[in-house]
């Protein structure tokens, strides 16, 4: 991992893009890492376009805004057309599949996947798709082992449905077939 990552996640109000950042952020201190997390949405709770940030270094933090991430995750064209200039020039793009790639991103650099379609169908809850998003990340990427993003998970979802959330996470990380990116951003 590089000695400071940052990661933007955005979609739309509902979505989960902030509980996904949240996450990330929880397993980051339980794998012993720095971290910092933020967020901001619009104004309508549910539909508004929403972001959250997640910082994650070996190092302490000492400047805790996210400049130009080195990780995108778009749920939503119009988060995916927001945030898509605002990247590190080597960042990692994911969308959901049903987005279409903006003329300024490499395509060579973004990684479709069906993340909404999985949640509905595979896992059978739509609301999943947060977590679903959070397996495909930790596999692509390497960041945790796979018991400390569970625990992650577990300390930020209602009780009984720890068995769902092991589903999606599951099933997120079976999206993933290739380790083009893994290089990049070896495990914590």
């Amino acid at each position: 991992m590089k000695d400071r990552l940052e990661l933007r996640f955005a979609g739309s109000g509902g979505q989960g893009v902030i509980l996904a950042s949240v996450i990330t952020a929880e397993a980051a201190v339980l794998a012993g890492l720095h971290t910092a997390q933020s967020q901001a949405y619009g104004p309508e709770a549910r539909g508004g376009v929403s972001r959250a940030e997640t910082i994650l270094s070996r190092e302490q933090i000492w400047y805790t805004r996210v400049t130009h991430p080195d990780f995108l995750l778009a749920l939503t064209q119009t988060s995916l057309d927001a945030y898509a200039g605002q990247l590190a020039d080597d960042a990692i793009v994911m969308i959901d599949d049903s987005l279409t790639v903006p003329a300024e991103l490499d395509p060579d650099r973004v990684i479709a996947i069906p993340i909404l379609h999985t949640a509905e169908t595979v896992v059978g809850r739509a609301f999943t798709a947060n977590i679903v998003s959070l397996g495909a990340i930790n596999r692509l990427l390497g960041l945790f082992d796979d018991d400390t993003l569970l625990t992650a998970v577990k300390m930020h979802i209602p009780r009984g449905t720890e068995e769902l959330n092991r589903t999606a996470l599951q099933a997120g990380a079976a999206l993933i077939t290739t380790d083009q990116f893994r290089k990049e951003f070896q495990a914590c």
